[in-house]
């Protein structure tokens, strides 16, 4: 008897940081797979190939999302789709509208209206946390949960581009499932670290790398919810798999005050310059524990936060980042994404 083929994937924005090691997990188990790149001969996207099984089971498809032609042709022949690919500006955002809102909310519609046209039997996204943490009105001391939503008029008013986009781009996703019948599963992870795949650094490695060369500004002592990359590309194969998954999921197992996290890498690295941490004035930080139990009731088991920070220094030493960042003009700095955790200036 001939074996069965291989179920086929589609995993979108495949060179990525998340989508990198959702790609490695898929191959490793015994997953086809189509990656949509920008450019399949960009240097940056070679470790994909470089990938366990993915001369036998990897095709790169030159693919935009807000190309729905090369997005059908990457498509075709998938019973499943990971929307990973989403802009993450490391830069000042100048024009949200360019920069964000339409690759995310258009992008991901595109990608919706290929899969339905496909009959793709089930759709997963990634969205983020930002989508669920800046809600005035919940409850106080109640971590936040599934049905907690960012208020949008808020993000636009704080200029949270990011927020605003991730909101816009989810609920479109779910509503377009409701509506034509799509079975579409959201997955919001928190700050992502852990070992990256890609030669590019990506913008919460940034972060990470920030924190421990001790970047030009202090940041403030508040609540950091981290997620490993290995566990978000878990995440994303769980909810695909489980049949009873519905809805969305929070990947966001565990809350440290940046204080703490700080003395967490001291003790394991004492030779970094680290960032300096202030106190926290703003009491009403939206950074308050948010609840991953229903992703653990599925089966999702991540792993302790020791080991994802102490991975991702050994990794940044490893690949000599620590060592390049101190190259000359190479200041370190904080992501404007982050800028919610820089301290204000004396």
């Amino acid at each position: 008897m001939a074996p069965l083929p291989s179920p086929q994937v589609c995993v979108t924005g495949g060179g990525g940081y998340v989508a990198s090691w959702l790609v490695k997990l898929l191959l490793s188990r015994g997953y086809a797979v189509h990656a949509t790149v920008r450019d399949p001969c960009d240097p940056k996207n070679a470790h994909l190939m470089q990938l366990d099984g993915a001369a036998e089971s990897l095709r790169l498809f030159k693919a935009d999302v807000l190309d729905s032609a090369a997005l059908a042709a990457a498509v075709e022949g998938c019973e499943g789709v990971f929307h990973v690919a989403s802009p993450v500006p490391a830069d000042k955002i100048v024009d949200p509208e360019s920069e964000v809102m339409v690759p995310a909310v258009k992008g991901t519609l595109n990608v919706l209206e290929v899969c339905s046209s496909m009959k793709v039997r089930k759709v997963v996204v990634v969205s983020s946390t930002s989508s669920v943490y800046f809600n005035p009105n919940w409850p106080q001391g109640k971590p936040k949960d599934e049905s907690c939503w960012s208020d949008k008029k808020l993000c636009v008013e704080k200029k949270l581009w990011y927020s605003v986009a991730k909101t816009v781009a989810e609920e479109t996703a779910l509503e377009y499932g409701e509506k034509n019948g799509l079975n579409v599963v959201t997955v919001c992870p928190c700050l992502v670290f852990g070992p990256q795949l890609q030669p590019i650094v990506n913008a919460s490695s940034e972060l990470l790398i920030y924190v421990i060369k001790g970047g030009p500004n202090a940041m403030v002592d508040t609540l950091l919810h981290i997620v490993d990359v290995r566990d978000v590309a878990d995440a994303l194969l769980l909810v695909y798999e489980k049949q009873e998954s519905s809805g969305r999921y929070i990947s966001a197992p565990n809350y440290i005050k940046t204080k703490a996290m700080l003395e967490l890498l001291k003790k394991a690295y004492p030779n970094y310059n680290y960032v300096k941490c202030k106190a926290n004035v703003d009491q009403n930080s939206p950074l308050t524990p948010i609840s991953s139990a229903k992703l653990k009731n599925l089966g999702w088991k991540p792993r302790e936060l020791e080991e994802t920070l102490l991975d991702s220094i050994e990794y940044y030493r490893k690949t000599e980042i620590l060592q390049d960042a101190e190259g000359e003009g190479q200041a370190c700095r904080l992501p404007d994404l982050f800028q919610i955790l820089n301290a204000a200036e004396e």
